[in-house]
């Protein structure tokens, strides 16, 4: 059974390159666009992982951090945040927040796909 990973940035050009390498992982990848998007999304669906942007309109990804973290189905789906952030107050409010894990953009693939491995439920 795949996995299913959602992708939450504002950036289209990132999203798909992200999706790419998951789904070249074998992960099945919903995308969305920001925060707002994202809750929308969790339609119950089983999520195992969200790796999701900070600094995007309508709603941050923090924001939708605690937000998701409030719904009962959602309350154990890990996150990475990937992010051009690098500032310890960010990563800690994330950490605050619920994320699991944290990588700076741009990133490695391998990388990527090395953190979503080990953190996917």
């Amino acid at each position: 059974m795949n996995r299913t990973v959602m992708v939450v940035d504002d950036s289209s050009s990132f999203r798909t390159v992200v999706k790419l390498a998951l789904q070249k992982s074998g992960y099945d990848v919903i995308e969305a666009t920001d925060g707002r998007d994202a809750l929308a999304k969790l339609d119950g669906r089983k999520i195992n992982l969200v790796v999701c942007d900070i600094n995007m309109p309508q709603m941050d990804g923090i924001t939708f951090v605690r937000e998701m973290k409030g719904l009962a189905a959602h309350k154990f789906t890990p996150v990475i945040m990937l992010t051009t952030e690098t500032q310890a107050s960010k990563k800690e409010e994330a950490r605050a927040a619920g994320a699991k894990g944290w990588l700076t953009k741009p990133f490695q693939t391998a990388q990527l796909i090395d953190a979503v491995n080990k953190t996917c439920v």
